[in-house]
């Protein structure tokens, strides 16, 4: 699986679980939102390894990236949370950086 393709799956696995969590202890939803969570946490951790990067510390930092823009993505798309100007520049900085770890030449280890 292409490390985009596993880091976007694992970005809505990880906010979907994560909100779970959030709806329980700060809306007030019932706590069996637990269990869809804990069951999308558990798929973004396995989506995380599909990374094509040979080190786990390399692949959750181009993640990152990804992750970030998603969350902004959940806010105005879940959330009615339009981003500004500041979190679009944000969100493309980190992507650029993404890009640099998952992407950039590097020689093989011997």
């Amino acid at each position: 699986m292409p490390s985009l393709l596993a880091f976007a799956a694992a970005a809505v696995l990880e906010i979907g679980g994560c909100f779970a969590f959030w709806a329980w202890l700060r809306l007030g939803q019932s706590p069996l939102w637990l269990l869809p969570g804990m069951a999308a946490l558990a798929g973004f951790a396995t989506l995380l390894t599909m990374a094509d990067s040979p080190l786990a510390g390399r692949a959750y930092a181009a993640y990152g990236g990804i992750y970030i823009t998603a969350a902004l993505l959940w806010g105005w798309l879940i959330e009615g949370h339009r981003p500004d100007l500041w979190d679009v520049a944000g969100a493309l900085i980190c992507l650029a950086g993404m890009a640099v770890i998952l992407f950039a030449p590097r020689a093989m280890p011997a």
